[in-house]
């Protein structure tokens, strides 16, 4: 811990031991997070304004319907309703990688880190 970091925590402690916290709003209360804690300062401003008026992604709507399909082809029966599904999920995923490649957000740092989080947000 550096210099800075000490001090700071001297003093929080200090501050614990004569009570100074003892009458915060909010204590005892769950902590409230914003929902793009999660995404990079960089990228917050324009997932906002996509958020705001309801965009989503042509790659996520195709990588929701790759959900999908893998779900039908899990509880399918019929095997030729299963290569039916089979060729449509390949061909999902073909165009979902064209959008990918296209985006050239498999080669960012910032979407490989948050690729996760963005996909459970819209699903």
């Amino acid at each position: 811990m550096d210099f800075a970091s000490r001090l700071a925590e001297e003093r929080i402690q200090k501050a614990i031991k004569e009570g100074a916290f003892d009458d915060l709003e909010g204590k005892g209360k769950p902590l409230t997070f914003e929902e793009d804690q999660g995404v990079p300062e960089e990228l917050r401003l324009s997932y906002k304004i996509l958020k705001n008026a309801g965009f989503v992604p042509k790659e996520v709507e195709v990588q929701k319907e790759i959900i999908q399909l893998k779900q039908l082809v899990e509880a399918c029966v019929d095997p030729d309703e299963e290569v039916k599904l089979k060729k449509k999920l390949s061909e999902k995923t073909l165009r979902y990688n064209q959008l990918m490649e296209q985006r050239k957000w498999s080669s960012s740092s910032s979407f490989r880190r948050y690729r996760h989080k963005l996909t459970e947000r819209f699903f």
